[in-house]
């Protein structure tokens, strides 16, 4: 006989900050437009190097287990930030009071309380370690930024990135001042897209700041090399990032960022050199290819038009000309990842399925990576709403997370899954 573990119980906070479980309710999660228990597949300890956040404006709700009935509590909702390599598989439960303000860029998971621990609804979806840093003291970080500007004085590729690494603490740029893993390269002011998560930059009337300061030049080539060649030498797999949330559209820079690759593979430089971006130009995809560019990660909300356009707001693009860059990537033999930014309760539809399937088929995707959407909850679901997504009860109902990557990886078996960009020195062929 299977052992009966009880449900977690809910998880609220004080006026000062103090957090408890609640002795009799128990946790409830959001799905979409459902306030529901949590489903007990889906329910993990809360990941080292998470975080718990205090919700401002926002009671917490919780499930009465002897009447069925969901319970609104004067006291504070609390949520959890995961930590990268995790995905949300369901949002927090609250109850939002008039005047509360927009919630900062973060993803705000379902946290509950069982035995001695917290617990989230998520899944680990990427074993990689490349952004974890327990362990490793501050002054190790300080340290290689410190060395990386004395070295390169005049590079205000690096003085950014190292601004970045000591004052955001930023992961990428961290790394880089470690000589570890992935190196960012940002190198675009602009963007083409007004997306309503930007990280970088947002309008005023948003309610909300940007999490991240854009760049505010164009990197020189030389520039680009030197952190390129830099970088390689301290690290023996290494992977380069062009599209970070310290800027724009990459592709917006694609004569500059071209260059600088070109010159990077001419003196011999080795490891995957790739692109996050929005492939909002076919032509440019074509270029980062033809200058030894070996990946493109394709930032995607949705693969349904009008949701896409949505939160994306494309300015002088549309979704079409996403499809045309996929397939100018797969005819230039580029890995071809998606960078789907998970919501729970709207990506995880038979309509979001059966629209990300068809992408992926007609593409030959390699690989999905399985990010969350950083937004207000209720701000990402006004925009779905709008945009007609969650209309038909029938199409747009939530079969889960662990459903959703199941019946996704049965349709396509050729392909991965993961969070981060993969070192192409490990992966296997892309699909023909």
């Amino acid at each position: 006989m299977a052992e009966h573990k009880p449900a977690p119980k809910l998880v609220f906070a004080d006026d000062d900050g103090n957090i408890y479980d609640h002795p009799e309710l128990e946790m409830l999660v959001r799905r979409g437009d459902r306030l529901e228990p949590p489903r007990p597949d889906e329910i993990i300890p809360l990941p080292p190097e998470s975080e718990l956040f205090l919700l401002p404006g926002r009671d917490a709700l919780g499930f009465d287990p002897e009447s069925g009935e969901i319970e609104r509590l004067e006291d504070r909702a609390v949520a959890a930030f995961v930590c990268p390599g995790h995905t949300l598989s369901a949002t927090a439960a609250y109850a939002t009071n008039a005047g509360a303000p927009v919630l900062p860029l973060f993803a705000y998971g379902a946290v509950g309380f069982s035995g001695d621990r917290f617990v989230v609804a998520a899944a680990k979806v990427d074993e990689d370690k490349r952004q974890v840093f327990t362990g490793i003291p501050r002054e190790r970080i300080t340290k290689g930024a410190r060395a990386l500007r004395a070295k390169y004085p005049k590079n205000r590729l690096i003085e950014h990135l190292m601004g970045c690494a000591l004052t955001s603490c930023c992961p990428a740029a961290r790394n880089l001042a470690l000589g570890r893993y992935e190196a960012p390269l940002p190198t675009s002011r602009a963007c083409n897209a007004r997306c309503v998560g930007c990280l970088s930059l947002q309008d005023p009337s948003s309610g909300f700041p940007a999490t991240q300061s854009r760049i505010t030049f164009r990197p020189a080539a030389q520039e680009i090399v030197e952190v390129m060649a830099e970088h390689g030498r301290r690290e023996k797999r290494p992977v380069y990032s062009f599209g970070q949330g310290c800027e724009g559209e990459p592709l917006t820079e694609i004569r500059v960022i071209a260059e600088a690759v070109a010159r990077f593979r001419q003196n011999g430089g080795t490891g995957t050199v790739n692109v996050n971006s929005n492939a909002s130009l076919p032509e440019a995809v074509e270029a980062f290819a033809a200058a030894g560019g070996d990946s493109i990660r394709v930032s995607l909300s949705s693969a349904e038009t009008a949701l896409y356009e949505a939160y994306y707001r494309p300015q002088g693009y549309c979704f079409g000309d996403v499809g045309q860059s996929l397939a100018r990537a797969r005819a230039a033999g580029l890995f071809i990842s998606l960078n789907f930014l998970f919501f729970p309760g709207v990506s995880d539809t038979e309509a979001e399925l059966a629209a990300l399937t068809d992408l992926i088929t007609a593409h030959r995707v390699d690989f999905v990576q399985l990010r969350n959407l950083n937004l207000d909850p209720e701000l990402y679901l006004s925009v779905a709403r709008g945009s007609g997504a969650l209309a038909d009860p029938a199409r747009h109902a939530s079969m889960g997370l662990r459903n959703f990557r199941k019946r996704l990886r049965k349709a396509c078996p050729w392909l991965r899954f993961g969070y981060f960009n993969p070192d192409l020195a490990d992966a296997p062929p892309t699909a023909d």
